[in-house]
């Protein structure tokens, strides 16, 4: 097993802080919630699709932070029409946003298109998140603008070294009979990672980077097919860790001084910086065309928020 260290005595006090996790309900996300729950946020509101599950996270968030606010908001990441949703109801509670953990994911499912027609993996862990930073965008540069700290933390793994985007087939299911599976997650991995460095590059103003959390035995290997399980358990024997040392990346990407980060940097547990020439390349690579990419895929369902939002603006404006 790994040697992952972090000491959570240098978790700072985070007094006055409002935080926002994906994924929160189970795995990794459930403990990063509840530790930083210890700490003092003013709010920290976390997703994920499962409600039975969410009140046991704030079941214990009472029992070890009693006065932390905690609240829960439903969003299917591969449903842009619930991240939407999800954005509407994180907004309505929050004047500003100091760190925001892009957690939630999925690891090689079958093969499927999301809702909005995209291939799953590619949905889930990258376009659902893509939507919600966009949403959350200005609420994070006007906290900036306060001369706070604002961190954007995305989840990714070291599958993005051998991921690769073909953009002509994100439509579509992207079958493959050799390791398709893996591709696919390797891929959607490699757009979490290009994202957090596109939007440090475009957002300077706050600090959005990447972590791996390390190979833990959550549910996403427990829930895979048996002959997946034995694939991964045999690739990686002898570097999985527990699930306490998974959170210890998340905790020190919190916690870590913001001069001791490089800005759009992916880092290996804990805080351990690396592969930059190879993300470089990948970057120049695709990088651009993701963003661009992105974009396009996102225009519809934020068109209809443009329409919403004026909407309302006109109704309150007769009111008055």
């Amino acid at each position: 097993m790994p040697d992952v260290k972090f000491d959570k005595s240098t978790i700072p006090d985070l007094s006055g802080r409002n935080i926002l996790i994906t994924g929160g309900t189970g795995g990794i996300g459930a403990e990063i919630t509840v530790e930083l729950a210890k700490h003092n946020p003013k709010r920290i509101i976390f997703t994920g699709r499962n409600a039975k599950a969410a009140d046991a996270v704030l079941g214990r968030i009472k029992s070890a932070a009693a006065g932390t606010k905690a609240s829960f908001v439903q969003c299917d990441l591969g449903s842009l029409k619930s991240v939407n949703q999800a954005a509407d109801e994180i907004l309505a509670q929050l004047d500003h946003l100091d760190i925001f953990l892009a957690n939630a994911g999925v690891m090689v499912i079958p093969a499927g298109l999301s809702t909005d027609g995209y291939e799953n993996h590619f949905a889930i862990n990258h376009l659902g998140h893509a939507l919600l930073t966009k949403r959350l965008l200005a609420l994070l540069e006007r906290t900036a603008d306060t001369g706070v700290d604002v961190r954007v933390i995305y989840t990714t793994s070291l599958g993005w070294k051998n991921g690769g985007l073909d953009f002509d087939r994100l439509n579509t299911t992207m079958e493959s009979a050799v390791l398709g599976r893996w591709i696919r997650y390797s891929n959607s991995k490699l757009a979490n990672m290009l994202h957090a460095r596109e939007i440090a590059r475009r957002h300077p103003k706050l600090l959005s980077f990447s972590v791996h959390p390390g190979a833990i035995d959550t549910a996403l290997i427990s829930d895979l097919k048996f002959s997946d399980r034995v694939f991964v358990k045999t690739t990686m024997y002898g570097q999985f860790i527990s699930l306490e040392q998974g959170t210890f990346n998340h905790l020190w990407a919190v916690s870590a001084p913001r001069d001791s980060i490089q800005p759009g940097g992916f880092y290996e547990p804990a805080g351990v910086y690396s592969s930059e020439e190879l993300a470089k390349t990948k970057a120049e690579r695709f990088g651009k065309q993701l963003w661009e990419h992105t974009e396009k895929a996102l225009a519809k369902s934020l068109s209809g928020v443009a329409a919403l939002v004026g909407s309302l603006a006109i109704g309150s404006s007769m009111v008055c």
